[in-house]
């Protein structure tokens, strides 16, 4: 039997519960549909990276892929979190993929683009 592969949405986080809620209401719809998908926060915010690698790596996952909710990949996607991964690799053996920031994803500019077109319905009602 293959081990379950995880996949975790990662937001930045922050202290402002309506910050954490924006994010959580965009990753909702992957959560409730892809199996053993997770949000988790980088910083200030749980669930941490940390939390959910460990109870998933207690439930028996051995890999993972990290989807960054950021828009580019600044010094915390080139440097912050890839230390954050190598050392919960070492830590819980096991395997995590960090993916592209969904910011660089085609599908994002179209997802906004019909954002725009909507609003710019609202604005000639």
């Amino acid at each position: 039997m293959t081990q379950p592969h995880q996949i975790i949405l990662l937001a930045h986080g922050s202290s402002d519960i309506r910050w954490c809620e924006t994010f959580e209401k965009l990753a909702e719809p992957t959560v409730q549909s892809i199996e053993n998908a997770a949000i988790a926060y980088m910083e200030l915010a749980e669930p941490s990276l940390d939390t959910i690698i460990a109870q998933a790596s207690r439930s028996g996952a051995r890999r993972f892929t990290v989807v960054p909710l950021f828009l580019a990949a600044g010094r915390h996607l080139r440097k912050d979190v890839p230390a954050m991964i190598e050392k919960l690799e070492a830590e819980h053996q096991v395997s995590i993929r960090l993916a592209e920031p969904i910011g660089t994803n085609p599908k994002l500019g179209l997802a906004i683009r019909e954002v725009v077109r909507d609003e710019l319905g609202r604005a000639e009602s």
